[in-house]
């Protein structure tokens, strides 16, 4: 195994950049500074929120998944990028599980039960055979931890089971992951150019992570890898796929690891993945992080400014005061209106999950439609008991585009119905939760296998059974009328006349056979399209009650939160007006302070967010 002290530490991706300890400590410091802000208001609420933010800055972690094909070397890559031994490799599907590799202190690997069930220690040194033995366990994944300095700022690297094969098994889970993923490197070797199957993969992997990228993967064993690579550049542009398209060799990145050789690193490829992770993974994270923490101190700033700055105003003005009071009141019955069950968000919410079910449903039948009347075409242009095997694996990698394609597109209208719902609420912390799709890796267990078919062979025996059957009315017929002529029943114009009659029986089978397995055919495609629309079209609307409820929790915490604030700003405001004079000027005078405080902490975010207070 080669250790991390061989890696030529040059070619490590410059991960401190975007996310460098005096700016971490910075968001750090504001997030620290609004929790005790929100703690001595007694705004357990808020401290909550800015809890959760804390948590993300503190322990950024970056998925990074590595999906494609049956051996495309998804696992080798992950070795050579990381110069350890932690994915298994082979000639064979041995990613049975996805492998989850992960940055600790000291070696260890754990197999992760389905359910509640109890972890399952892995000798490290075990990891190249517990991969495929895994596969017959009710295994969720297999969580690996190495010292990597790669590792160490955060990300962490999911190597997938291959999609593809017959059935397409994995796909639905490995489109799961791609939608909670920071990135994407889809993988395809350079031995030929892109499939149709490998094109509509990549569309639905851009749509669900727009930071992905595609790896071409054994340079050093095709000498045409150009070639490929030019011919799959030609592919994504004729499709519109902004994809950045990364030739590797894990090979030579291997050897430029034991042999410490930089040409070789550079030949290998993997610079190029460096910057893309360095570019398009860790600064693009780190800027969404610190847009994320300065909105979430912004609002809870607001929330907590409220309160004192009414409570200021009616101090300093009675007469503004009572203004403010009846602003506040204004106020107090839209958000009221906001959180109650007849509020015009839930409406448009549960209007919207309801059209979004009933078109999901239409798209997914229409889809799969279409896929049985093209598999039917084929089945009468051919013989399905010669092309059974071929039909099957057609069939799988379409009903598989076409689940994929409906949950992405699912997916999508998901968070534009997200996006139509905060419209309705006239406040800046109406942001957009992260919609959690649910476990899709066990979508098609239910599903039936494609029945088998007869493949139509006959053995010689057989066909002359069939042919004499067809002869015997030939021979018989003739021979009666040759009699008559004189001529023996057996004579060479019956015989000729049972030949003639036999091959036409024969024919006749052979056509009927053809027609009942053309017959069986359909009928089996049309039960595993069915199947498989009865399964999946159960999951969607699994899945929709799922988003529905987590945005109607999402947008309904943001309204009781306002409405505290409200509340809290209201009885403030009315105890402001039986303060005596010398109470006055002391509270006035610890209003302005909290006051100042609370602009410098807006003052702050707004300039983590690069925009003006």
């Amino acid at each position: 195994m080669e250790g991390e002290s061989t890696q030529p530490m040059q070619h490590s991706p410059d991960t401190q950049h975007p996310s460098d300890p005096s700016r971490r400590r910075a968001l750090l410091d504001l997030i620290d500074s609004a929790i005790a802000r929100s703690r001595s208001a007694g705004r357990n609420d808020l401290t909550d929120r800015l809890t959760a933010a804390r948590t993300k800055v503190t322990d950024p972690r970056l998925r990074v998944v590595v999906v494609g094909g049956l051996n495309q070397g998804k696992s080798r890559f992950v070795n050579a990028l990381l110069g350890l031994e932690v994915c298994s490799v082979g000639d064979d599907e041995t990613t049975a599980v996805p492998t989850l590799v992960q940055h600790g202190q000291e070696p260890s690997a754990e197999l992760v039960p389905t359910g509640s069930a109890p972890r399952i220690a892995v000798p490290f040194d075990d990891l190249q055979q517990v991969a495929p033995r895994s596969a017959g366990r009710d295994v969720e994944r297999l969580e690996v931890s190495v010292p990597s300095p790669l590792l160490a700022d955060g990300l962490v690297f999911v190597d997938t089971p291959g999609v593809g094969g017959h059935g397409n098994p994995h796909t639905a889970a490995t489109l799961t992951l791609l939608a909670t993923a920071d990135a994407v490197f889809v993988v395809s070797d350079a031995s030929q150019e892109f499939t149709a199957p490998e094109m509509a993969f990549l569309r639905q992997a851009q749509t669900l992570c727009p930071a992905s990228a595609v790896l071409v993967t054994k340079t050093d064993v095709y000498p045409h890898w150009r070639a490929i690579v030019d011919a799959d550049r030609e592919h994504l542009q004729r499709a519109g796929l902004d994809l950045p398209l990364l030739p590797v060799s894990s090979l030579l990145r291997e050897y430029a690891l034991r042999t410490e050789d930089a040409s070789l690193q550079q030949e290998s490829g993997f610079d190029a993945i460096y910057d893309f992770l360095r570019d398009q993974v860790v600064a693009r994270n780190a800027d969404s992080a610190r847009l994320s923490v300065a909105h979430d101190v912004k609002t809870v700033v607001d929330h907590l400014a409220l309160g004192c700055e009414s409570e200021l105003v009616a101090l300093r003005d009675p007469e503004s005061g009572n203004a403010a009071i009846e602003d506040l009141h204004r106020a107090r019955a839209a958000t009221e209106a906001l959180r109650t069950r007849a509020a015009r968000w839930q409406i448009t919410l549960s209007d919207g999950i309801a059209d979004l079910a009933a078109d999901i449903d239409h798209d997914l039948r229409d889809r799969l439609r279409t896929v049985t009347r093209d598999a039917e075409a084929s089945v009468d242009d051919c013989d399905p008991g010669k092309e059974w095997p071929r039909l099957g694996q057609w069939l799988a990698e379409q009903v598989a585009e076409s689940v994929g394609d409906n949950f992405v597109w699912a997916h999508e209208r998901a968070e534009i119905l997200a996006g139509r719902v905060a419209e309705h609420f006239a406040l800046d912390d109406a942001s957009l939760p992260s919609l959690h799709l649910g476990d899709l890796s066990k979508l098609l267990d239910p599903v039936e296998n494609l029945s088998d078919l007869e493949s139509g062979r006959i053995g010689i025996g057989q066909k002359v059974l069939v042919g004499m059957k067809g002869s015997y009315g030939g021979v018989l017929m003739f021979g009666l009328v040759t009699t008559l002529m004189g001529m023996a029943l057996v004579n060479p114009i019956s015989v000729g006349a049972g030949v003639v009659l036999g091959t036409k029986a024969y024919r006749d089978d052979k056509q009927v056979r053809l027609a009942k397995r053309r017959a069986d055919a359909k009928n089996a495609i049309r039960a595993f399209t069915d199947d498989v629309s009865f399964q999946v079209g159960k999951e969607s609307k699994d899945r929709l009650r799922l988003i529905q409820r987590q945005l109607r929790d999402h947008f309904t915490e943001i309204a009781e939160q306002t409405l505290r604030s409200l509340d809290e700003s209201l009885e403030a405001t009315r105890q402001a007006a039986t303060v005596q004079e010398q109470e006055r000027r002391r509270r006035i005078g610890e209003l302005d302070t909290q006051v100042a405080e609370l602009s410098r902490l807006r003052e702050r975010a707004a300039e983590l967010a690069g925009v003006s207070a």
